[in-house]
């Protein structure tokens, strides 16, 4: 009973977390920004509502078409890899907006459902791998942010300024903002020292393969494969070590 317990908590505390963190995003970054920015919180309330239980019917609906657990992993993934490059992008260049990522967002969830559920029906002549399907779906999506930030308004120059002013993003994607701000006569000061982007990448990955390596070592120790999950172990050791020696470089202000 308590192991039944806990499963059910677990899964209604995800399922509720999804939901509000869809309907803050439905509320937050896309209603109240481009449709009604004067709306009042009783209706942004009312907004919130609908918009978690239109999600319920359609995560329901696409429940209805899986077979098993894994398929709703590669979805998962198949989103994560669409917009992984638009979110770490954002912080590198300005001309990424609000609606570049809803924009990815909804073509690599379209993407993901397209290629596991009517891909193989809809074109039975060419079929694909999984490392394919994942491949296109990042193309796809890619192709379609930057479109997106090509043709549409760029965030207000007061945002922008401040935002660079605060952060003090390193690397050429900001460079034109604090141009800009030069030649109006109003020069970002930044209340902070530029990182080293460089080695602020290399420990990004560095880090990817520290996480990465616990997981999948952890994994291999659980199922008595002592091999691979030795080799990982070390791997996941040297990385973290890596890391925290290049820790103070990357923040050292």
């Amino acid at each position: 009973g308590i192991v039944i317990a806990s499963l059910l908590a677990a899964y209604m505390s995800t399922i509720a977390t999804h939901l509000n963190w869809g309907s803050s995003y439905v509320v937050n970054d896309f209603y109240r920004r481009f449709i009604e920015p004067g709306a009042s919180e009783k209706k942004l309330v009312l907004i919130g509502r609908i918009s978690t239980v239109i999600m319920m019917e359609l995560a329901s609906i696409v429940a209805l078409w899986l077979n098993n657990a894994f398929q709703a992993f590669q979805i998962l993934l198949q989103i994560g890899a669409g917009t992984g490059l638009l979110f770490i992008l954002r912080w590198f260049w300005w001309r990424i907006n609000a609606a570049c990522e809803i924009v990815a967002m909804i073509v690599s969830f379209v993407a993901a459902l397209y290629f596991q559920f009517l891909h193989a029906s809809l074109m039975p002549g060419l079929p694909l791998a999984d490392w394919q399907k994942l491949c296109l779906g990042v193309a796809i999506t890619t192709l379609s942010w930057i479109i997106t930030a090509i043709v549409t308004k760029p965030t207000d120059k007061k945002t922008l300024r401040e935002f660079c002013r605060r952060i003090n993003p390193g690397g050429p994607g900001w460079k034109k903002v604090f141009a800009e701000a030069d030649s109006d006569g109003q020069k970002i000061v930044p209340v902070t020292q530029a990182d080293n982007l460089a080695l602020g990448i290399l420990c990004m990955f560095i880090g990817t393969i520290a996480v990465y390596g616990a997981l999948f070592g952890a994994g291999f120790w659980l199922y008595g494969n002592f091999v691979p999950a030795s080799i990982l172990t070390v791997v996941a050791v040297c990385a973290a070590v890596a890391l925290v020696f290049f820790w103070d470089k990357v923040n050292r202000k």
